[in-house]
């Protein structure tokens, strides 16, 4: 080793190399995280007549499923976009579930449903199954958007962007 060589220099490429490769790694990390997909959870909603629906049957289908409650004001504020939503796509292979929260009293839901004319099935999750099945839901509104082949592409919390709503439901739509 040469002594007129300080080892510092040694010493400050060995740490930024180290920084570098770190970096690398979480970046790395933090892309694999978020690019690959969830699959959505092999759940059968239950509707307000007693229909059975399972996540597996709306294969080839774009999905929305809408975690909702009839004390939720963003909810019931949002329930005519979500309506018009379906309405818009329906004809173009978007299928949606309207789940009702477990704390949601049935002859509420039911009376929501029927004086508003959903027009897309509701189903109750009285014992939070559901919730609990898409991640241990606990506020409202909470939407998913699962493609065709049932992973989940988007998770809303709260109110969404419809217009980017619109544009993701068109893009996944011409798959």
């Amino acid at each position: 080793m040469d002594p007129n060589i300080s080892p510092a220099p040694r010493k400050r490429t060995w740490i930024k190399l180290l920084a570098t490769v770190f970096a690398i790694a979480v970046a790395a990390i933090g892309y694999f995280s978020v690019s690959q997909r969830t699959t959505a959870p092999d759940v059968t909603f239950t509707s307000l007549n007693g229909e059975k629906t399972s996540m597996q049957s709306l294969r080839g289908k774009v999905v929305m499923v809408n975690f909702w409650a009839t004390s939720c004001a963003t909810c019931v504020k949002e329930m005519p976009d979500m309506v018009q939503t379906y309405n818009k796509y329906k004809d173009k292979g978007l299928d949606f579930v309207a789940v009702a929260m477990s704390y949601d009293p049935p002859n509420y839901v039911l009376n929501y449903a029927q004086t508003r004319n959903l027009p897309f099935k509701v189903a109750l999750d009285t014992q939070g199954d559901l919730a609990k099945s898409f991640g241990d839901i606990k506020l409202t509104p909470t939407t998913f958007v699962i493609g065709k082949d049932g992973t989940i592409i988007k998770r809303y919390l709260g109110e969404p962007d419809f217009n980017a709503l619109h544009q993701l439901l068109e893009k996944e739509l011409a798959a």
